[in-house]
């Protein structure tokens, strides 16, 4: 919320006291990568339905388009000073948002096992709603294992998204699959104990 002017008796501009920085606005680059990757959702999954080679590279497109700015916008927060209110909340959301239609999408095709789109979704929300509840008592960082479960599952279901003729052997797509519901959960349980850690505070 800039532009309002000189500061008045040497404070900080708008009148804030000296020392103390401007928040960041609201439609800055990584809230607006944030909203466009909510926006692609239901893009990509139109494009998955539609059925047809040319439709799954559409949808291959958009999902990976999709999947980059995941990686890109919470750089950008954190490096350029950006970090809002809303991206905290919008993030996750839009993460989730784009992993769950993907794997809900895929399940109601028939191509994925709705157990393992289930327990991808468990966890995800649990952790979700856990982050949330801990929020107040400090922020868990994002482990390794968690940066791999992203990679994990991005991957996978890329692989189950190509067309037919370019997919590769469906035992390739079961293990990379397999792999991501493994990582995901022992994640998921690493996030769990991390939390209770939190919250009994230091011992």
């Amino acid at each position: 919320m800039g532009g309002r002017g000189a500061p008045p008796f040497g404070g900080a501009p708008g009148g804030r006291p000296p020392g103390e920085t401007a928040s960041p606005p609201f439609l800055n680059v990584a809230n607006v990568l944030t909203i466009a990757r909510i926006l692609l959702v239901p893009v990509f999954v139109a494009c998955l339905l539609a059925g047809g080679a040319g439709w799954r590279l559409a949808a291959l497109a958009v999902f990976v388009v999709a999947s980059v700015t995941d990686f890109a916008d919470g750089r950008l927060a954190r490096s350029r000073g950006l970090v809002t209110d809303f991206g905290k909340i919008a993030d996750p959301i839009a993460d989730k948002a784009l992993t769950g239609a993907a794997l809900i999408t895929l399940s109601a095709l028939g191509e994925l096992p709705g157990w393992v789109t289930a327990l991808i979704l468990v966890r995800e929300v649990g952790v979700t709603v856990l982050r949330f509840a801990v929020i107040r008592r400090g922020v868990i960082a994002a482990s390794p294992g968690g940066k791999l479960k992203t990679l994990l599952q991005i991957a996978a279901i890329c692989l189950y998204v190509l067309p037919p003729s370019l997919s590769p052997p469906g035992l390739v797509k079961e293990v990379v699959m397999a792999a991501a519901v493994v990582v995901t959960l022992v994640t998921g349980a690493d996030y769990v104990v991390r939390a209770v850690r939190l919250c009994r505070g230091p011992t």
